[in-house]
């Protein structure tokens, strides 16, 4: 995957902890450690934003309309 620089602000706490996690080699760099938090939150938010969708299905709706198709149908439009 192509990446591309970008130039963050940390305080200098948050710094000392990531310099740490690199020097005990838990990380191979700043840039892996933060690629990696970053990308972990935005897996989160979009996990938060597919339950809040979730919640606002109707149960007896989604069932109603699941059950007017055949199993036919149904096995048909789970293929595609």
């Amino acid at each position: 995957m192509a990446t591309k620089k970008v130039a963050i602000t940390l305080d200098e706490h948050t710094v000392r902890e990531v310099d740490s996690l690199v020097a005990r080699r838990t990380f191979p760099s700043r840039s892996r450690i933060i690629q990696e938090a970053v990308s972990e939150k935005l897996a989160r938010m979009n996990r938060s934003r597919l339950a809040e969708q979730c919640e606002l299905l109707d149960r007896d709706e989604e069932q109603g309309m699941a059950e007017e198709f055949s199993p036919e149908e149904l096995e048909q439009w789970l293929q595609c």
